[in-house]
């Protein structure tokens, strides 16, 4: 009989121990996963500040200015304009070019 009271206890202190475990370890995940969202959140507030800012950075007028100071570029006028027209090759030389090939 007190065999049988020791195997009880020790189960019953065994079982205890396990279960002061689980809670520890329970406590610490959930600890993580609350850091892991409050990073979530953080990153993401971030990222929309980002998109804000890239936005703001690629207006037309900002571009057209950047592209003035920095790049001396200049915007096209008739003025300035040059056209690039391509002769139109005899149909001579296009029948015999194609009869060249093997």
């Amino acid at each position: 009989m007190t065999r049988l009271n020791l195997v009880l206890m020790l189960a019953v202190v065994a079982s205890a121990l396990y279960l002061v475990r689980v809670q520890y370890d329970s406590r610490s995940l959930f600890v993580e996963v609350d850091r892991a969202i409050a990073l979530s959140h953080k990153l993401e507030i971030e990222n929309e500040r980002l998109q804000v800012e890239k936005r703001a950075q690629a207006t037309p007028l900002r571009v057209e200015k950047l592209a003035k100071e920095q790049l001396q570029m200049r915007t096209s006028t008739p003025a300035i304009t040059q056209y690039v027209t391509v002769a139109a090759a005899p149909a001579n030389s296009a029948s015999t070019a194609a009869g060249k090939a093997p």
